[in-house]
């Protein structure tokens, strides 16, 4: 009899928690994730009212739990829609950052040349009098040209300064030669003389210069704005994948099922898992960069003495200066053009005007007034912080992600969820970008096949940054709209979508889980909770026992 209380007590001992103070054949409640569970919104049929086994997860660690299937795939899809949901949410904000850019500098350049079209109206009624009156439509739409030019229209910005330049030598001629007969065949050939006479001077090649610098200049750098929100936007609503769905419901709701609702993940374990998620996007990053560098140094030629403000705001004042410049040469430029184009015939009615220009003092127009040096200056300055504080967006998401869910103070590293059970993550953080992934523990990925609609996003990238380049040498670009939908202030459409449908159950493949550098957990066997029990061990040392008795 004493051997037999003998190897009870050894089987016991063995077996410490079948013969706990709540005893084997007590199981866990299920009240806890029953609560969790339908306060996510889904329905409380099904939920086990105690722990079962779990050979059933194919997600999820295979011990003891209160998940069913469907708890578990419905779960999924919710975490896979609510960190769909944060990427949205971090693109957003990222899109209003740009979308402030695009609206200080659209309207700061904007009221540039509305300020600069009404000094022109200004002061060239007064100092050129009925010859503006009777021509200002010449001067409006020359102003019309250079914004449907910066708004991106497909307008040659060299042709439009040409014809303007044309139609104002045929204006001031007919002006200066009322007496005669004037048809538009001869007007025509007046203006084909611009190139070989110059009767404006050197004023139209050096204001030609300096236009088309600022124009390209500031409408690449707008595009640029655009394109970057465009791009932040598609991004965020690329779905992401059945692996990531996987690995993002092991590391959030998993603890749940395993009864360890408490349980946060691992500062690495999360950032393989982001990493691993957000492997296409990440590959973005070099390109992002280089536009980012090639926007910055767009901006930083707009201000200084050539800048932005100077050369809009000076438009009036070199017209006019070019102006004077024909008319104080009048009469050798007359005789130039009459030779060329053939001799007036007077008119048989009317007398010529004896004062055909009248006398006037040279036409001044603040080039830079300090206000507008000091908003251009800020305007800079603001841009170049922002771009340069976007440039690390796409690499930075998962430690962006995971800095409000992992486990945090002192010791957390040892307690923290590993995706397994509450203990120490020992595997290494991986690279950024989907040529790294090929060693990650935790999401499973074709590194040979790149998501095709990133790989777009990014091809847009290296375009727009190319066009920058040449506005950089101030060369004229051809945009095209690149997007289905680009919206100016970079504020596209947010999918406003649920999550995901809840109504059908996702047939998840069942993956190898990694190989950690510690024993793995049984599967069949919960570690670490006290009203489990150890049915394996005692089934087989019940009869050893019995035999040792006998």
């Amino acid at each position: 009899m004493d051997s037999f209380v003998v190897a009870a007590l050894v089987l016991c001992s063995l077996t410490a928690t079948a013969c706990g103070d709540k005893g084997a054949s007590k199981a866990r409640s299920c009240s806890d994730i029953r609560h969790f569970y339908t306060g996510k919104g889904f329905a409380v049929n099904g939920i086990p009212q105690s722990e079962i086994s779990g050979e059933h997860l194919r997600i999820c660690p295979q011990g003891y739990t209160c998940c069913t299937s469907d708890m578990e795939d419905s779960l999924a899809v919710l975490s896979r829609g609510e960190m769909e949901g944060l990427l949205k949410d971090a693109g957003r904000s990222l899109q209003v950052s740009l979308g402030g850019q695009y609206k200080a500098f659209d309207g700061y350049f904007l009221e540039l040349l509305n300020n600069s079209a009404l000094t022109l109206q200004e002061t060239f009624m007064s100092t050129w009098r009925s010859f503006y009156s009777q021509n200002a439509l010449v001067f409006s739409d020359l102003y019309t040209d250079l914004r449907h030019y910066y708004r991106g229209s497909n307008i040659n910005l060299e042709d439009a300064l040409n014809e303007f330049w044309a139609r104002l030598l045929e204006r001031l001629f007919f002006h200066a030669n009322k007496q005669y007969s004037i048809g538009d065949e001869y007007l025509e050939c007046v203006s084909k003389q611009l190139e070989t006479l110059h009767p404006f001077g050197e004023v139209p090649r050096d204001l030609k210069m300096k236009v088309t610098r600022t124009f390209v200049a500031a409408r690449s750098f707008v595009q640029g704005l655009v394109v970057s929100g465009e791009v932040v936007r598609k991004v965020s609503q690329v779905q992401l994948s059945q692996e990531c769905m996987r690995a993002i419901m092991r590391m959030t709701y998993c603890p749940h099922c395993r009864g360890m609702p408490t349980a946060r993940p691992c500062v690495n374990y999360c950032s393989n898992v982001l990493k691993g998620c957000l492997a296409n996007q990440a590959d973005l990053n070099t390109e992002w960069r280089h536009l980012a560098e090639t926007m910055m140094q767009v901006s930083n030629r707009f201000d200084g003495p050539s800048g932005v403000d100077v050369v809009v705001l000076s438009l009036p004042y070199r017209i006019s200066e070019a102006m004077t410049t024909m008319v104080e040469h009048l009469e050798s430029t007359n005789s130039k053009l009459i030779l060329a184009c053939g001799p007036l015939r007077e008119k048989s009615v009317g007398a010529a005007e004896a004062d055909v220009f009248p006398k006037k003092e040279k036409v001044t127009v603040e080039e830079r007034s300090a206000s507008s040096a000091n908003k251009l200056g800020r305007l800079v300055s603001e841009v170049t912080m922002r771009l340069r504080d976007m440039q690390p967006y796409w690499t930075s998401l998962p430690g962006m992600l995971c800095s409000d869910r992992v486990a945090t103070g002192a010791g957390a590293e040892d307690r923290c969820w590993n995706g397994m059970t509450r203990a120490r993550y020992l595997p290494e953080v991986i690279g950024d970008g989907l040529a790294s992934q090929i060693n990650n523990p935790e999401v499973e990925i074709d590194i040979t096949k790149p998501d095709m609609a990133i790989r777009q996003q990014i091809m847009q990238l290296k375009i727009m940054t190319h066009r920058l380049k040449n506005a950089l040498n101030g060369n004229d670009v051809d945009f095209q709209d690149t997007s289905d939908d680009s919206s100016g202030s970079g504020s596209g459409a947010i999918c406003t979508d649920e999550a995901c449908s809840r109504s059908h159950r996702i047939v998840v493949p069942v993956t190898e889980r990694p190989v950690y550098p510690y024993p793995p957990e049984n599967k069949k066997v919960v570690k670490g909770s006290a009203g489990q029990n150890l049915p394996s061990i005692a089934t087989y040392l019940l009869p050893l026992l019995v035999l040792r008795l006998r």
